[in-house]
């Protein structure tokens, strides 16, 4: 797909597996909420897995943009329940769909870019709804040659390098961070592209990575300057 409809249903399936990865998303929360400002979107939101542990009090609003019809049911369901915070408003639909007077001080692909195929012009039209100083927050998978039957399962269409993840931004906007996360995973990575070829982690191998791996990467990634990693976080400001 050279970019997804307005009403599409999420090929993967990882979604469900992922969210009890706790250990991860408090790391991840960690490195991106000094990041945030008041007026959020949050492209590709899934089922709100990010959007709670991200959206506190300190937003003013949080648009969690999503194609999938089911997934922004469950976010509502979520909002409804009380379980995100008020500002939270869940919206159908791609970035194209949004009016172009729409501005954010904060813009959010946490594992989202890699499953858009013209990622650059992508990139440029989330620049356009950008507030003067308002940052873009990328989070994708490292490194094409881990590139997996995982990574084909559930859409992606590419890993990244701080290389190409450099070239996908456009003109006019800074970039201020690109960082490896995750250095212990790498090698988990490293044997399911070579060794298992699995196209989907089982419960057991996701629970020993968040409650093994990823803390010791949390170390690890502070020693070795976040040079190299299983996931690679860029920020850029306008």
């Amino acid at each position: 797909m050279a970019q997804p409809s307005t009403s599409e249903h999420y090929i993967g399936t990882e979604l469900e597996l992922f969210r009890h990865a706790t250990n991860w998303k408090e790391y991840l929360a960690a490195q991106i909420r000094p990041l945030l400002g008041q007026r959020v979107l949050e492209v590709g939101a899934g089922m709100g897995g990010t959007t709670e542990r991200l959206a506190g009090n300190d937003q003013t609003s949080w648009v969690c943009l999503e194609p999938d019809p089911e997934l922004i049911r469950r976010i509502q369901e979520k909002c409804d329940r009380g379980e995100l915070p008020r500002g939270c408003v869940p919206r159908q639909g791609i970035l194209s769909d949004l009016g172009s007077d729409e501005q954010f001080d904060t813009i959010l692909y946490i594992d989202v870019l890699e499953h858009i195929e013209h990622d650059a012009a992508e990139m440029a039209a989330a620049a356009a709804h950008l507030s003067p100083g308002g940052r873009i927050v990328v989070l994708s998978p490292s490194y094409q040659w881990l590139y997996s039957p995982f990574d084909q399962a559930i859409g992606h269409y590419r890993r990244y390098s701080r290389k190409t993840l450099r070239a996908a931004a456009p003109d006019g906007l800074d970039c201020v961070r690109m960082r490896y996360l995750d250095s212990v995973g790498v090698m988990a990575s490293a044997a399911n592209r070579f060794l298992m070829k699995q196209g989907m982690p089982t419960p057991s191998q996701l629970r020993f990575w968040d409650r093994v791996l990823v803390p010791l990467s949390r170390w690890v990634d502070r020693l070795t300057a976040f040079t190299f990693g299983k996931s690679i976080l860029g920020v850029w400001r306008k």
